[in-house]
């Protein structure tokens, strides 16, 4: 059976994509929780990743160490990673690889953190852009090939690797065009979603590091447990 590597629910982004993917897919893994060590977890994560980040996929002696690179993986070995029709194959691969090599100033401002509710003191330009970016493209999936997810009918890697936004957009309060708001909820209810959300919910660690912070907005609510 798969082995994955993920971090804590409530920041790890990286973690989520291929959490999510496998989850909805209903492809079986052993979910391995390693915690993020207060000032830098790059030692500890070294056991079991050659980069000392998450997510890690261990299939037997491979090892995978890149939520791209995980996709890819799969979708050698298990169909509905990617689309079947090609063309609609071809723009998730890039939407994918956009999100993946791309959006600094939304990861940068808006940090994933599922528990707490963010007002944002402004939305400068270089945000707005990526905001704007996301707004188009989610737009764009659904329109071009239907719906409900980004290339039609199944939930693919795209969606998956888009699934950190969705919860980005709930934090800070986002605002898209009406059909990327949509797209946007309709992942936040899927039910591998909720699973990740309430667990992120449940986790009393905090890591500095990982907390939002403070120049960029004013934390309105913590949802989460509380902290030892």
């Amino acid at each position: 059976m798969y082995q994955l590597y993920i971090a804590n629910k409530n920041y790890s982004s990286w973690s989520l994509r291929p959490w999510v993917l496998m989850r909805t897919l209903n492809l079986p893994f052993e979910e391995r929780f390693e915690r993020f060590v207060p000032g830098g977890s790059w030692s500890a994560f070294r056991s079991f990743s050659p980069t000392g980040k998450v997510p890690t996929l261990v299939d037997g002696r491979t090892i995978v160490w890149d939520s791209l690179a995980i996709a890819e993986y799969l979708a050698e070995r298990h169909d509905g990673v990617w689309p079947k029709d090609a063309s609609a194959r071809a723009w998730a691969r890039c939407v994918s690889a956009e999100m993946h090599s791309s959006f600094q100033n939304l990861r940068e401002m808006c940090s994933m953190t599922v528990g707490l509710r963010v007002q944002l003191h402004t939305i400068p330009e270089a945000l707005a852009k990526d905001v704007a970016r996301i707004s188009e493209l989610w737009s764009d999936g659904v329109g071009k090939f239907g719906g409900p997810f980004l290339t039609g009918k199944s939930f693919t890697a795209a969606d998956a690797f888009y699934a950190p936004v969705a919860f980005r957009v709930q934090t800070y309060g986002l605002k898209l065009d009406p059909v990327a708001q949509a797209y946007g909820q309709r992942l936040l209810d899927l039910p591998a979603m909720k699973e990740w959300y309430e667990a992120g919910l449940a986790e009393t660690f905090r890591d500095e590091h990982e907390e939002v912070p403070l120049k960029y907005g004013t934390v309105t609510h913590d949802l989460r447990a509380k902290a030892r």
